[in-house]
């Protein structure tokens, strides 16, 4: 099993009431391609399929079943193949196949999820945004 525990550059937010939406900030790709396993595999124990809307990276299936993850539970919906948000994020939500619906700032911001208006279901909506790093070594500050 998965186990990002030691890794403690994930940070989460409230969960805001209207949605249960769970954002979840990342430092670097590392740790977000870590906590997204480690939702995916929560998710995958619980009945219903997750979905990834215009994911950032999608982990390949040998990383998945490293994981003990379902693969076949799993959905993806490109960005490009997404002309409504909020309508697929509504759709999704009030389904009632989804233990999860995972999405990216890349698509939208939490303050828009908000103002969204999504219905309340059972539904889980995690959004993961990347914080920036303060600790970046550029090559500006190593000559000066």
């Amino acid at each position: 099993m998965l186990n990002t525990n030691a890794y403690p550059l994930v940070l989460r937010s409230k969960v805001h009431q209207q949605t249960r939406l769970k954002m979840v900030h990342t430092r670097d790709d590392i740790s977000a391609n870590l906590e997204l396993l480690n939702i995916i595999h929560l998710c995958n124990q619980k009945h219903g399929w997750t979905l990834l809307i215009a994911p950032e990276h999608i982990p390949n299936k040998s990383m998945l079943e490293r994981c003990s993850i379902d693969s076949s539970k799993l959905l993806v919906i490109k960005q490009k193949h997404i002309s409504n948000l909020q309508y697929v994020l509504n759709e999704a939500l009030n389904n009632g196949n989804f233990a999860a619906v995972i999405t990216w700032t890349n698509v939208t911001t939490a303050d828009q999820l908000q103002n969204m208006n999504l219905n309340l279901s059972g539904t889980e909506l995690f959004c993961f945004s990347k914080i920036p790093s303060q600790d970046t070594c550029t090559i500006d500050a190593m000559i000066s």
